[in-house]
């Protein structure tokens, strides 16, 4: 769990901190403050910069640029793509040009950005060094970025990206046409990974049918089948079944219907209540990254889907971040944050663009409270 946040150079985020942070965490701002960017490098972070992730969120914007007519190299392509993570999309190869997303720790030289709980994202020039054996065969191969020092003595070279957390490096050559071929969508549907990032797009359902089939008929059932309860108290039970031969739909039973109803004829707001459970229940001891929470729900809903969230977020060891444009929002995540039964750190980190830099303020429980009750603004 990220108890601060230091993202630096990422995006419209040239350099935020955030001193504070709790369990369950509501971002918000107006728009282009970077909001869902911030949920962005907490993803490249949990995902400890996993490759293609970065390309996924590239092809979401339209930057992952194709080799086009006057464009025939693959480095100058790649290196385009990759330079839009970068504030100003600078293209550099020295070593201030670096992304780093990570926490923050104490030094004798103030808060800094801990190397071991960071991950870092850079262009680089490097050499391959090659070890043979007797035979001529290659028995190891390894990338040697280069430095001012031996970038003189090394003529031939290669342009890279290279992602780093801690100790573990790696560095992607920018030479190859479509460097990183597989998309992060199939990868993020295998159980136990360490978050889950529900976008604004619509509802996926393949990818709700992989989720629920990691916790069919467990404990964790239960909880998505409570939190349907919200929208139609009547829920018994779900299930996913086969459209045809390449897609699954979600079908309900309910204790007052005798037949099975299509999950998706009932709206919006349920199916997007059981695209946020099925992704909560499925990144236990990681992250859950919701990115504009009040897509498809009801004010009325809410409060009782941030109460669900606030609890089920300490049962599996969740640490929640979610974006929001909406007051109603704000005021049902506040009320569950300062019940009574609520023993939990919640956060509302509101966004401000001043003189083009992203500038954060961070409201608390009781801060918040003070904040609604007065009407001051704070998305």
């Amino acid at each position: 769990m990220l108890d601060t946040l230091d993202i630096k150079n990422y995006r419209s985020l040239n350099e935020l901190k955030i001193n504070s942070l709790g369990r369950v965490n509501l971002i918000t701002g107006k728009n282009n403050t970077g909001k869902s960017t911030i949920l962005e490098a907490i993803a490249l972070y949990a995902s400890k910069g996993d490759l293609s992730l970065i390309y996924e969120f590239l092809g979401e914007r339209g930057e992952n640029f194709k080799q086009s007519e006057s464009t025939k190299n693959p480095t100058e392509y790649n290196i385009r793509s990759l330079s839009s993570l970068f504030t100003n999309r600078v293209v550099g190869f020295e070593n201030e040009n670096v992304i780093s997303i990570g926490s923050l720790e104490n030094t004798l030289f103030g808060e800094q950005t801990s190397p071991e709980k960071s991950i870092s994202l850079r262009f680089v020039k490097y050499y391959d060094e090659v070890q043979r054996d007797n035979h001529g065969t290659i028995t190891t191969r390894k990338r040697t970025i280069l430095d001012n020092e031996n970038e003189k003595q090394i003529p031939i070279f290669k342009f890279g990206f290279e992602t780093k957390m801690g100790d573990s490096s790696y560095i992607l050559s920018l030479d190859e046409d479509r460097p990183y071929r597989y998309g992060f969508r199939n990868l993020s549907i295998r159980s136990n990974e360490s978050f889950q990032f529900i976008r604004t797009r619509n509802i996926d359902r393949e990818i709700n049918g992989k989720l629920f089939d990691t916790i069919a008929l467990t404990e964790k059932e239960q909880y998505v089948i409570d939190a349907l309860k919200i929208i139609e108290p009547s829920t018994d039970r779900i299930a996913f079944i086969e459209e045809n031969s390449r897609e699954r739909t979600a079908v309900i039973k309910l204790s007052n219907v005798q037949n099975i109803l299509p999950l998706r004829s009932m709206g919006d707001g349920i199916n997007r209540i059981l695209t946020i459970i099925l992704a909560l229940v499925n990144c236990d001891n990681g992250f859950l990254l919701i990115d504009e929470f009040e897509n498809g729900l009801h004010h009325s809903v809410q409060e009782q889907l941030w109460k669900v969230i606030f609890n089920l977020s300490e049962k599996l060891n969740i640490q929640v971040f979610a974006t929001t444009h909406s007051e109603d929002c704000i005021v049902g995540f506040e009320n569950i944050l300062n019940s009574p039964d609520n023993s939990m750190e919640g956060k509302l980190i509101r966004l401000d663009n001043i003189n083009g830099k992203i500038r954060q303020v961070e409201f608390n429980a009781q801060e918040l409270k003070i904040a609604t009750d007065h009407n001051i603004e704070t998305r």
